[in-house]
């Protein structure tokens, strides 16, 4: 199996900035894997909510995570803070593809890095829509 290369800072067009914390560490001296996941996720809705396309309490459409995975190379570990780069890396009718990668502040490569998938749906229906055009423009913006 080839693994994928790191990637680098200018690979990404957003940034999210997150603190560990202690329960983050695991019996290993590391931040856990699943921590990487909840960044992920707070990094990417945090970028929909701060353009206002994602109204979490009252929207429509909401965005529904479908497909995630991670890559990891380096360690993090309490205390320190972690840099989340964020750029869409497809769009389609409904969904949107993210490329993530998790770097320790300063650092060039990502300690990790994966995608996450996000599908539009009626906040009622819970079927998929097509993508608004403001979600598009502001999806685009940030595209490889």
């Amino acid at each position: 199996m080839n693994r994928e290369a790191r990637a680098s800072r200018p690979d990404f067009q957003a940034w999210a900035t997150f603190s560990t914390r202690w329960a983050d560490n695991d019996a290993y001296g590391h931040v856990n894997n699943t921590v990487f996941y909840e960044w992920f996720d707070s990094a990417v809705n945090g970028w929909l909510v701060g353009q206002g396309l994602l109204d979490i309490a009252a929207g429509d459409p909401i965005a529904l995570v479908v497909e995630t995975r991670c890559n990891y190379f380096a360690p993090l570990a309490f205390p320190g803070d972690v840099e989340v780069g964020l750029r869409v890396a497809s769009l389609g009718r409904s969904s949107v593809r993210y490329a993530i990668g998790v770097f320790a502040v300063g650092e060039g490569l990502a300690a990790a890095q994966g995608e996450f998938v996000h599908v539009l749906v009626g906040r009622a229906s819970r079927r998929p829509v097509a993508m608004p055009d403001s979600w598009r423009q502001r999806l685009e913006a940030i595209a490889d």
